[in-house]
């Protein structure tokens, strides 16, 4: 037992400062992506031709000029197509973490990302308890919104628990695109939670249906099943992306440069 008191105490307190500080990002980690159309080449689809899963598509854009933008929905940012920018005009903000928004216009234009859900803040703003559920993927969405539960993260001093029941849940997040295996279970996960209940697109595959998109055996993202309310893109979404759009859902609102503490 003194050998136990001992590790503690030289361990010290092992949980990150996010929020309030910023969350330690690695230097791998893309971020926001964009694209400067002054310096896009008319007769260049490079990017596009690149792009695993077709996230960048055309957009509303001044008459007879080209116009392009990129579903974070669908994007994996693997940062290929900026690699294969000639003029260099596709770019990812390494500092944005926050990327979720409220609606799927949202991930293509951040200007229409939407407003969380009202009755939400008024009735789990201090609690929210989550079932999650993998509707198919390869698990790596699911690993990162595991490793909120570890000391590094400590999900559960926000008042956010995960349960086995979706009896006792309030929200369902999914992971994974929805599988033809896995439709009944998810149908039957939502059926079985209280009313009110909300729904998180936690990856490109729940919101998309990622690079399984095209296979016979998926059924596109969670949206063509049940509505989100939260949509968090990523392959895999970092963990303080998916942690900042929880919190944002329940009203804790994080701002970008993480230097003050969220409300509760």
């Amino acid at each position: 037992m003194l050998k136990v008191f001992k590790a503690r105490l030289q361990q010290g307190y092992q949980t990150g400062k996010f929020p309030p500080a910023p969350p330690n990002l690695p230097d791998r980690f893309l971020g926001r992506p964009a694209i400067d159309m002054a310096k896009c080449r008319a007769d260049c689809e490079l990017c596009q031709q690149v792009c695993p899963t077709k996230a960048i598509i055309p957009a509303d854009g001044d008459k007879g000029k080209k116009a392009l933008s990129i579903d974070m929905g669908r994007c994996l940012f693997c940062g290929e197509c900026a690699a294969a920018c000639p003029t260099k005009a596709i770019t990812f903000d390494p500092t944005d973490f926050h990327l979720s928004t409220f609606c799927r216009e949202g991930l293509i234009d951040p200007q229409k990302r939407g407003e969380p859900p009202q009755e939400l803040q008024e009735l789990c703003g201090l609690s929210l308890v989550i079932r999650q559920v993998s509707a198919g993927g390869c698990a790596a969405c699911e690993l990162d919104f595991n490793v909120l539960n570890t000391l590094a993260w400590d999900l559960s001093r926000f008042g956010i628990s995960v349960t086995a029941s979706p009896r006792h849940a309030d929200c369902l997040l999914v992971t994974g695109p929805v599988t033809r295996n896995m439709l009944i279970g998810l149908e039957k996960t939502y059926s079985a939670m209280p009313r009110p209940k909300w729904v998180i697109a936690c990856g490109a595959c729940a919101i998309s249906g990622g690079i399984y998109q095209d296979s016979s055996e998926c059924l596109g993202g969670v949206g063509d099943i049940i509505k989100p309310d939260l949509y968090i893109p990523g392959c895999p979404p970092h963990p303080a992306t998916i942690l900042q759009g929880i919190l944002h859902l329940m009203g804790k609102h994080i701002p970008k440069d993480a230097d003050t503490q969220s409300k509760s």
